[in-house]
């Protein structure tokens, strides 16, 4: 649309352009285009997909059970009628139903994803020296803690203080604060991530249970040498007031959906370390007393917030944010797990629903063949067409970018013919790619570019072919490899 807003000079409504202009245009965003006119997306039909949301949503709005909480002053202010369900895929399919648009607190649904820094940062080893991975059995605010005297798990609420200690050691309270804030902005594309001061201070001034727990853990030793538990109290009370609506939300549950890689921007955000970790513990932790219950009707990992939020993630097809503030007896929004059993009872979306010989539900998504016969052709396809975009998306994806089709030519093959200078750049930058892969003719990348004359690709990769041999040769036995003057004799 920039491109568009710059080649056309006027008014985007009404505007026309020629066959040219339109190519520039879409250039970059080709593969992504294509796609769309294609339906190959992960859920190919969205728009049936989200009727049948939208009819689970009405299913789900009709309830009128549960209270809304009331023990934090701000909390109880929100309207029992309000109910909202916000969607978005690993490709960045959206929707949304009801209110969606509106601020509400993350409450206990920002647990998993502090955990989830803590682990990016500091890697699983560490971050468990302080905190457990199993269910506790009790409340989340009660004072206990496992055999090893350390809190059962970062879901319950000694856990997720003694999180807080873990992040930015070193840094001062409003450093940690904004980088954690940072954080999930990036995990949401960019998109509404705000601060409820006013929820904040309802926390300090009703947190009385937590301030205990804070001592019981100063005095059992559970925090890091050298932290502050008050400072670490102060930065549990500032999480939980940090505020979002569903459709940012949702994104951030498309990020762990996605392996931690933001499917709004196609940034890396979280190691895929960090999101396996904590998808594991919101599977097992994230519903409060629900959780087993839930991974045994549901069977995905999510978790609950007693603002009514509810955080699901249903790995490698999409992320889901619901919101209702009517709580049940445990803490859970009446509405939001109504909807998510119905939405694992209408779709194979359940953990094991895909074994052979199960009942047969509803599957949104494209084949996994068809996906697995479409990656060499995506991949190519966005090498001929210039369109560096889609490749790092491939690269942040784990796709394998030396892929072959069936005439043995790789994308850097079809790059350097077409003599695109910036994808053969990324693929030999960032990718780092073996440049003598050779074709069914014996021909390699740099011989393509010979030949159709591309010479900015014929300079950049004569440089990369020396220093990949000299690489190689670091690495493995010179024995094992053509010399320098070979490779060149062959071209």
């Amino acid at each position: 649309m920039d491109m568009l807003q710059h080649t056309v000079q006027e008014s985007i409504m009404g505007a026309s352009m020629d066959l040219e202009t339109f190519q520039r245009c879409v250039q970059s965003n080709i593969v992504l285009l294509t796609q769309v006119v294609c339906k190959k997306f992960v859920i190919p039909d969205f728009e049936q997909f989200t009727l049948n949301i939208n009819r689970l949503y009405e299913n789900a709005r009709d309830m009128k059970e549960g209270e809304v909480a009331n023990y934090i002053p701000q909390l109880a202010k929100m309207s029992p009628d309000q109910w909202g369900v916000s969607l978005c895929t690993v490709d960045g399919q959206r929707h949304s139903a009801g209110d969606t648009d509106v601020p509400l607190c993350l409450q206990s649904c920002v647990k998993p994803l502090k955990y989830a820094i803590a682990v990016n940062d500091l890697g699983t080893d560490y971050v468990h020296q302080y905190v457990g991975k199993e269910p506790s059995g009790l409340r989340f605010n009660k004072l206990s803690l496992n055999f090893e005297e350390r809190p059962h798990n970062p879901m319950v609420n000694a856990g997720a203080i003694v999180n807080c200690s873990l992040i930015q050691q070193g840094a001062n309270k409003a450093e940690k604060f904004d980088y954690i804030m940072q954080f999930l902005k990036r995990m949401s594309g960019n998109e509404s991530i705000g601060f409820s001061n006013a929820t904040f201070q309802s926390e300090k001034e009703t947190g009385d249970r937590n301030y205990a727990i804070g001592y019981y853990l100063k005095e059992k030793k559970c925090f890091p040498p050298g932290a502050d538990m008050v400072s670490a109290l102060d930065l549990y009370f500032q999480l939980c007031s940090i505020e979002v609506t569903c459709q940012s939300g949702s994104v951030i549950a498309a990020t762990l959906a996605n392996g931690g890689i933001c499917p709004i921007t196609g940034e890396r955000v979280l190691s895929a370390e960090a999101v396996r970790n904590t998808l594991s513990l919101m599977h097992s932790c994230g519903m409060y007393d629900f959780s087993g219950q839930f991974a045994f009707h549901v069977g995905l990992p999510a978790k609950s917030g007693v603002a009514g939020a509810i955080l699901l993630v249903v790995p490698n097809i999409m992320g889901v944010f619901c919101w209702s503030p009517p709580l049940d007896r445990i803490g859970n929004s009446v509405r939001g797990i109504h909807f998510c059993h119905e939405l694992v009872s209408l779709f194979n979306f359940h953990h094991y629903d895909d074994l052979r010989h199960c009942a047969k539900k509803l599957d949104p998504r494209k084949e996994t063949r068809d996906i697995q016969h479409k990656t060499v052709v995506n991949l190519l396809f966005a090498a001929y067409s210039g369109d560096v975009s889609a490749l790092r998306r491939y690269a942040l994806s784990a796709m394998n970018m030396e892929q072959k089709d069936y005439d043995s030519r790789t994308a850097l093959h079809v790059a350097a013919a077409e003599g695109h200078v910036d994808v053969v750049k990324f693929l030999i930058e960032g990718c780092k790619v073996n440049p003598f892969v050779e074709d069914r003719w014996g021909k390699i990348p740099l011989q393509d570019a010979i030949k159709f004359e591309k010479h900015d690709v014929v300079k950049l990769l004569t440089e990369y072919q020396e220093t990949y041999v000299k690489r190689q040769m670091g690495e493995e036995s010179s024995e094992e490899h053509m010399s320098l003057e070979n490779l060149k004799s062959m071209v």
